[in-house]
């Protein structure tokens, strides 16, 4: 078809493409989300851009440079007034966001083009994760991008693993989502979704 209004399909190389497309249906004007590891800013711009002006983001990152980057990205879209930027840890989530969320969003590792000794710890990805849970409405979403490959990804991924299989199916719908034409230790998604 040549009609420019067509929907552009996107390509799904990766976990990333992919949690956006699944926040792209979950998240809509005047919802609330998190970002719980900002890094360069991607992520949290579009949920800025998907909440609307009515809805709003709250984004985390320990990296000063990762709050300046994902703030820059912010005010060149002019979307800087629906996000509340902290540099803190994912584990202090629950301390700054009391409000019920819609989607809560973790991509795990390190900052991409940053310092690849600064990264995310099972410890206290499990405590955010934990505390996620706690704040997502019926419906809502936890997606977590998972990167086994990098030192101390294969514990993180261990933790988060056990976490989400503990979890009770009548209460939380997890999905496991990669590609399997792949390395065993490329990155996947992780989606839990609260069902009541």
């Amino acid at each position: 078809m040549t009609d420019s209004t067509c929907f552009t399909i996107p390509a799904l190389r990766g976990p990333v493409p992919l949690s956006h497309l699944l926040l792209r249906n979950f998240v809509h004007d005047g919802h609330r989300a998190v970002d719980a590891t900002c890094g360069n800013g991607n992520d949290t711009l579009l949920l800025a851009d998907l909440v609307g002006d009515r809805g709003h983001v709250w984004g985390f990152d320990i990296q000063q440079q990762a709050i300046t980057e994902t703030g820059h990205k912010l005010a060149t879209a002019d979307l800087s007034h629906r996000v509340t930027l902290l540099q803190e840890g994912h584990e202090e989530l629950a301390q700054h966001v009391t409000e019920p969320v819609q989607a809560v969003l973790f991509n795990l590792g390190y900052r991409p083009g940053g310092d690849r000794s600064i990264i995310t710890r099972s410890e206290t990805t499990g405590i955010a994760l934990e505390q996620s849970l706690q704040l997502l409405t019926v419906g809502g979403i936890v997606l977590v991008t998972i990167y086994p490959g990098h030192d101390g990804g294969a514990e993180e991924q261990s933790t988060v693993e056990a976490w989400a299989a503990g979890l009770n199916p009548r209460y939380w719908h997890c999905w496991r989502m990669g590609q399997t034409n792949v390395s065993a230790g490329a990155p996947y998604l992780l989606l839990v979704q609260k069902v009541s």
